[in-house]
């Protein structure tokens, strides 16, 4: 019997080809063959949620793949990825070639699989299913409550706060974390506090520390010590005291291992430890699940890698006890497999955790099959892997009070020491934030209840309150998660637009609101409060779960949603621009004029008062007394890109950076027509004006160096200026070619250059911190990129969130 099958990736249809015979003819979709058309009406509310689809060039000549060899086979098998998208896109193929009359006479048949290795794949060929049609719908509802709010939103943003760009269900969600966090470090007042730390020695004389934690009796908060004078007066509570060893505490505690991988996890983790942004992370999973090169042959490395689940098989558990015993031996392996369980909520997408297909494939054994990326992802998912399954690490832990006679005083010390390292001899869990106690770490010495503590050195410590950190890739996608808010599987495209639409941007790996970003996020809160609100949010996501488990009717959703949200919108078409300034002046008067009604004194006339203005470019500051006075300022990091009819921006004066120590030459930050740059030195007059005009002499002009696109000007430094005075820098030469690679700036941004290929360096990325493996990379994705297929992938699927 002759079968056609079809899955997403060309790299997977040579993978699978692999595994299967000459009865079976494998192509690719290359994604979505379809999807809603950029247009109003796609989706009508009006005509029970009618949805019109779309069929472009680049699919079509992948769907007559498609339809010539079906006409030749007996049997259809949909092999797309295994989640809702993958069920969404056999749907569109089943859906396209039934309309075409294709399907008559033949089997169809939805075959799924988890990872990309011959016993995988044959299973689940004689494992067959039908479409799941709950699946289906749920990525219905999906994809029309994303178009109905970017495609109804949006218009409303683009007439009322001109310079937005877009909206979006989930997208400005994300956005408000981003901007919610920065206005509390804004708002953020540092407060002074002091600790008190003390040397002791025991019974031998061997050196130990402990902190105040009681004074007068009575227990000491974080800020009880709230100047110096508090804290020098504690130190002479202690120094004027004896103290004897209370009661040693003792326990042993004990670490289990990380649960292996999920989509977020692997997200989260690859952020902390490799430095990959979300959208990297899965482009490099993505091939090593599809197959990468080994010995002549395509083998898929690790599993599908978007899925909320936690287990693993029951076969692949074994292999892994087997490889633990074997490799460190009987006293790292439990004497049973731990069972993790998953969280989600929806039974229908909780497959297998991410994992090796084999852990017999060690890191160190494919190493030479890998570029510099896919191994470290690799090597990452591979330990989290194995030591999800290996004995929990012990640890003794002691706790001490050491008590003044009168007990007016405690001091506390404490230590750890392992005891056993267990699964930690292989992999430990990195943290967003190093907030741990030190105490812990600390280790010490033989202590005897009623023995002698004397005191050797008393040390008052000065510390400030710290505001909350920016949220990283790896902390945000952690809290969306935790507030239940999208998918694991759309986290990387979410956070992907919001830097794309200059929303925020990405610096020292730390999430910053533009200002752009800042006038959405209020603009929406101020007018569109529930459709922003975290609950609202997550409730939603719940719903559209519960329409894959067959829970409640799809259409039953989009009804409930559509007629509050339309009612919204609708009420938002008689604002005013007045009342929409009005409403965001108020809203960001600390953070526009830091709170202070002194500042919103014009500081060109001295008589008018700044306020928040609006022009088709984007938002400003001007004088109240225009046309008079035409003295505008630019909000930090958005000048308008041009001169309506509003006043010109009036630009500040060159910011000193400091003088090349090779020229001797003052670098200095300006603001142009075409965005911020870097100065050295200042023009000269040439003295045949007729010959620079034809730009026949240009000894007269100052070097120049423009800032990449989404460059904070406030963070540029000496460092940063001397860096791109240097550019095009050169990485080295193309590990196949030979072909020497650089990297520059264009119009568009950085760039590695390599013969005639030109790549783009992600914004996500320091171009200053490009490897010649990843320079490589980014040269070789460009060139293998199919022309096709780039609109209808899981990218475009997921854009409206």
């Amino acid at each position: 019997m002759k079968s056609v099958v079809v899955v997403e990736s060309p790299a997977k249809a040579k993978t699978i080809n692999r595994y299967l015979g000459n009865d079976y003819i494998v192509l690719a979709s290359y994604g979505h063959i379809r999807d809603l058309p950029s247009k109003n009406g796609s989706v009508d509310p009006d005509h029970d949620f009618k949805m019109v689809w779309e069929m472009q060039d680049r699919a079509k000549n992948k769907v007559n793949e498609i339809l010539k060899a079906v006409k030749g086979a007996d049997q259809l098998l949909l092999a797309t990825d295994p989640d809702r998208e993958g069920e969404a896109i056999s749907w569109h193929v089943q859906q396209v070639l039934n309309e075409k009359k294709a399907l008559v006479g033949k089997e169809v048949k939805r075959i799924v699989f988890h990872e990309i290795t011959k016993g995988a794949i044959q299973n689940a060929i004689q494992h067959p299913r039908e479409i799941d049609k709950k699946l289906v719908s749920a990525y219905l509802a999906r994809r029309a409550l994303d178009y109905l709010v970017g495609f109804t939103l949006s218009p409303v943003l683009w007439r009322k706060l001109p310079g937005a760009r877009s909206a979006g269900r989930v997208q400005s969600v994300a956005l408000r974390l981003i901007v919610e966090r920065e206005q509390e470090i804004e708002a953020f007042i540092t407060q002074e506090y002091w600790s008190i730390e003390a040397a002791l020695l025991n019974a031998a004389g061997q050196a130990y520390k402990a902190r105040l934690t009681h004074l007068h009796g009575k227990k000491l908060d974080k800020l009880a010590l709230k100047t110096e004078v508090d804290a020098q007066a504690a130190c002479a509570a202690i120094r004027s005291r004896s103290f004897l060893i209370g009661e040693v505490e003792k326990k042993q505690v004990k670490r289990n291992p990380a649960a292996p991988f999920t989509t977020s996890t692997l997200q989260q983790e690859a952020a902390r430890k490799l430095g990959f942004s979300a959208s990297r992370t899965m482009q490099v999973a993505q091939r090593l699940y599809e197959g990468v090169e080994i010995q002549g042959g395509l083998t898929g490395l690790i599993t599908y890698m978007r899925t909320d689940s936690i287990a693993i098989s029951n076969e692949a558990i074994t292999e892994m006890r087997q490889h633990i015993d074997s490799v460190y031996g009987s006293k790292y392996l439990p004497s049973s497999p731990r069972v993790f369980k998953s969280k989600s909520k929806n039974a229908q997408e909780a497959h297998e955790a991410v994992r090796p297909t084999s852990v017999l494939r060690r890191p160190e054994d494919v190493r030479a099959y890998l570029d510099d990326s896919h191994y470290k992802l690799y090597e990452l998912i591979w330990k989290r892997t194995v030591a999800s399954q290996m004995e929990t690490a012990l640890f003794d832990q002691v706790g001490v009070d050491i008590l003044s006679e009168d007990r007016q005083v405690i001091l506390r010390a404490t230590g750890s020491t392992m005891t056993f390292d267990g699964f930690m001899r292989l992999y430990l869990e990195g943290k967003d934030d190093a907030s741990g106690d030190e105490d812990e770490e600390r280790l010490l010495p033989p202590l005897t209840e009623g023995e002698a503590a004397p005191i050797q050195q008393v040390t008052p410590n000065q510390h400030f309150t710290q505001p909350p950190p920016r949220y990283s890739e790896a902390s945000l996608v952690k809290k969306l998660e935790e507030l239940g808010i999208g998918r694991p599987s759309t986290y990387a495209s979410i956070i992907q637009v919001l830097q794309d639409r200059d929303y925020v941007q990405l610096e020292k790996r730390q999430f910053i609101p533009a200002e752009r970003g800042r006038l959405v996020t209020s603009f929406l809160t101020n007018f569109f409060k529930r459709y922003v609100e975290y609950d609202f949010t997550a409730n939603l996501e719940e719903q559209l779960d519960d329409i894959s488990n067959g829970a409640v009717a799809w259409k039953e959703v989009l009804t409930q949603f559509w007629g509050s949200f339309k009612q919204t919108t609708d009420s938002t078409q008689s604002l005013t621009m007045t009342e929409v300034i009005d409403s965001l002046e108020k809203d960001l008067s600390h953070h526009l004029f830091h709170g202070d009604e002194a500042s919103r004194v014009c500081p060109q006339c001295q008589k008018g008062r700044l306020s928040l203005k609006l022009s088709r470019y984007g938002a400003f500051l001007g004088c109240s007394d225009y046309p008079e006075c035409k003295y505008t300022k630019p909000l930090s990091g958005d000048t308008p890109e041009g001169e309506g009819d509003e006043p010109p921006i009036v630009q500040d004066e060159p910011k000193v950076i400091g003088h090349d120590p090779d020229t001797g030459e003052e670098i200095t930050l300006r603001k142009g027509p075409y965005g911020p740059y870097l100065q050295w030195g200042e023009a000269k007059a040439s003295p045949d004006k007729e010959k620079q005009k034809k730009g026949k002499a240009s000894a007269g002009k100052p070097k120049r160096v423009a800032l990449p696109a989404g460059f904070n000007p406030e963070s540029v430094t000496f460092e940063t200026a001397m860096a791109l005075k240097a550019l095009p820098k050169t990485v080295g030469p193309h590990p196949d070619t030979g072909e020497i690679m650089s990297i520059s700036i264009g119009r568009f941004g950085p760039y590695v250059k390599c013969g005639s290929t030109f790549a783009s360096i992600p914004k996500s990325e320091d171009m200053f911190a490009i490897t010649l493996e990843r320079a490589a990379e980014l040269v070789t994705q460009k060139q293998n990129k199919p022309a096709s297929g780039r609109s209808f992938g899981r990218k475009k699927a997921n854009k409206s969130e």
